[in-house]
């Protein structure tokens, strides 16, 4: 029986299989000769020694950091969270970097659009500073989780940032769809290395924008020499060759002008009559244009054929009774019922034209312009619009709920996934359920934010809010009770939270001072304090099933199975497993799909019932059995 893997996804090793895959006479010994693959690549490789590239000092250390697995798992806190059992968002606490690397087996290539308001590296101590040896403690100690390690100023300013966020958005280039997009805020301290780790990451042919982004028009006289006004957005796709990457923003009424009436297919304006009028216009003297359509009295429905109904009128007539013709053939009539308007007039009952907008100006969106900006892009606003919600100040600077909502719609379609992992006060997901609201979409968020702690004299911690994440979670409540008491009876406003914590499995240490005790604790290899469903999650990110994924849990002679990814996973985290069970859940196995079925190891009583469980599954069909 094999084990499930201790780790996230290895991306390493991935990229070397990839490699053996697309490269098989590259391939030596289970290793990559480079210089085979040169050969086999001829002139696209580089040989020269003097090439432009972009480095700094750390480079290497921090992609190490970026490929290195992630021992950690996600501890599902349902008394923080809203419509557990019905929500398809998710909201996660820890070091985004570490739940980046989870995210990898369960996402990768599902998101659609990641947005991202990174620190600007204004001088500031940082916050998130890496450890390649274990930055789970890292992160526990920066978070106030364990013994904090004395603190070091550093003096390399742009180094440490480029440290910090290359890795970051490695690993979120993974995720992205390959019709996804990027959207990242930055100001001028850092725009320019940004856009050449960008440039790297996900190739500058894949550039769409570098957007000025008016945040303040009044300007800040706080800065030397001008008065600032903006910040900058940079746009990357992950293929720029696929036209679904950045789509176009909802029309304003100044763009629709005349074409104020909507319908399905967009919007449209009275175009004109299809009955001929006047005497040029009478059956007589056009015979060719005249035939007979049916009409309920009430304009409801049209018809081509004679009606069964008494309650109908036939047309073309005037409202005199004189018979008329019509501007278009039978066959075209009976085609587009949908694309004519029947209104009463003073004439009588009058047929026009749908005129649609698209028709004469070819457009259905409006495309965005490089500079970005409206009134209500303004800082102010998102200070306010918090405030409102919070009857205080409790978070410095968040962003416009406006500017999101429009790069969510330039970004994503009706029920593609969002990703904010430098989340903040939660602005994207409040932006999401607005545009869900107001579109009737279905767009569904996952927000990543690292538990900073808010400030002992801050507005925040004197209203209870020990942590930026405590702020953000309310605020998700507050606004989606807000949406869920108007117009939102279907709005998804609730969220899974997750925290990031060490395995729920116990590692093998072969330094502990106490070796004896340590073999003990290991017949039982799952940590004290950790429960059924921490196990689950763990489990769910370890295969690769999404968190927000409907798990059926089963109930077999009184103990649980569960059921995951329609039946792809098959999950029994017993502590008393037996024959019965294992028959019965055999029986669960989907019909004409492969199955994984992960055991709990301590759960076995001894080593003939586990053998004797792996034969009656192999009996069944399943032949890839796991244990944890």
């Amino acid at each position: 029986m094999k084990k499930v893997e201790s780790t996230s996804l290895d991306i390493r090793k991935q990229n070397i299989s990839e490699l053996m895959r697309l490269f098989p006479d590259a391939a030596t010994d289970g290793k990559i000769d480079f210089e085979k693959l040169r050969a086999l690549l001829g002139e696209t490789v580089e040989t020269g020694r003097e090439r432009y590239e972009f480095s700094w000092n750390g480079k290497s250390q921090a992609l190490k950091i970026a490929q290195a697995p992630s021992t950690g798992t996600l501890r599902p806190d349902k008394a923080s969270s809203k419509s557990w059992d019905s929500t398809e968002n998710l909201y996660i606490e820890g070091d985004n970097l570490e739940v980046l690397k989870l995210l990898q087996k369960a996402y990768f290539g599902s998101v659609k659009m990641i947005y991202i308001d990174p620190p600007y590296n204004t001088g500031r101590d940082f916050v998130y500073k890496d450890n390649f040896i274990d930055n789970l403690q890292n992160y526990k100690e920066v978070t106030g989780q364990a013994t904090k390690a004395n603190a070091e100023t550093s003096g390399r300013f742009h180094t440490d940032w480029l440290n910090m966020i290359y890795p970051r958005l490695k690993l979120a280039r993974n995720l992205l769809s390959d019709d996804g997009v990027i959207f990242i805020s930055i100001d001028d301290h850092e725009v320019t290395n940004l856009r050449a780790v960008c440039n790297e990451i996900f190739g500058e042919i894949n550039f769409v924008a570098q957007l000025p982004t008016i945040m303040n028009l009044k300007g800040n006289n706080d800065q030397y020499g001008f008065s600032g006004t903006h910040e900058y957005t940079l746009v990357y796709a992950k293929n720029i060759a696929n036209e679904d990457s950045v789509g176009e923003l909802p029309l304003t009424e100044e763009d629709i002008g005349d074409y104020s009436l909507k319908d399905e297919k967009g919007y449209y304006k009275q175009g004109a009559t299809l009955m001929r009028t006047g005497e040029a216009g009478a059956r007589e003297k056009r015979p060719k244009g005249y035939y007979p359509i049916y009409i309920t009295k009430d304009l409801s429905r049209i018809s081509i054929e004679r009606m069964n109904a008494e309650d109908y009128e036939v047309f073309p007539k005037t409202a005199d009774g004189k018979e008329m013709s019509w501007r278009r053939s039978k066959e075209t009539l009976a085609e587009t019922y949908d694309e004519i308007i029947v209104k009463k007039t003073a004439n009588g009952i009058s047929f026009y034209k749908k005129q649609r907008l698209e028709e004469d100006k070819g457009i259905r969106g409006k495309k965005p312009k490089s500079l970005f900006y409206k009134p209500e892009y303004s800082s102010g606003n998102g200070t306010n619009l918090l405030k409102s919600l919070f009857n205080g100040k409790v978070f410095d600077n968040p962003k416009p709920l406006e500017l999101i909502k429009d790069f969510i719609l330039i970004g994503s379609g009706e029920d593609d996934l969002i990703l904010d992992f430098f989340s903040g006060s939660a602005t994207t997901a409040h932006a999401v359920m607005d545009v869900n609201r107001e579109y009737g979409s279905k767009r569904k968020f996952i927000m990543v934010q690292l538990p900073e702690r808010t400030s002992p004299d801050s507005e925040a911690a004197r209203e209870g809010f020990e942590t930026i994440c405590e702020i953000a979670k309310e605020r998700i409540r507050r606004a989606g009770k807000k949406m869920d008491a108007g117009e939102g009876a279907d709005l998804d406003t609730g969220f899974k939270v997750y925290r990031l914590d060490s395995s729920n499995i116990k590692a093998w240490d072969p330094d502990t001072d106490n070796l004896e005790k340590n073999l003990f604790d290991l017949e039982n290899s799952i940590k004290e304090g950790r429960t059924k469903e921490d196990l689950l999650a763990e489990m769910l990110l370890k295969v690769g099933i999404p968190l927000t994924e409907t798990v059926e849990e089963i109930q077999i002679s009184g103990k649980s199975i569960f059921k995951a990814g329609n039946g792809a996973v098959l999950l029994c985290l017993e502590d008393e497993i037996t024959l019965e069970l294992v028959n019965g859940l055999a029986k669960h196995k989907p019909d004409h799909a492969d199955v994984k079925v992960i055991f709990k190891e301590s759960g076995f009583p001894d080593d003939t019932v586990k053998t004797n469980a792996i034969q009656t599954l192999k009996k069944n069909g399943i032949l890839d059995v796991r244990s944890v």
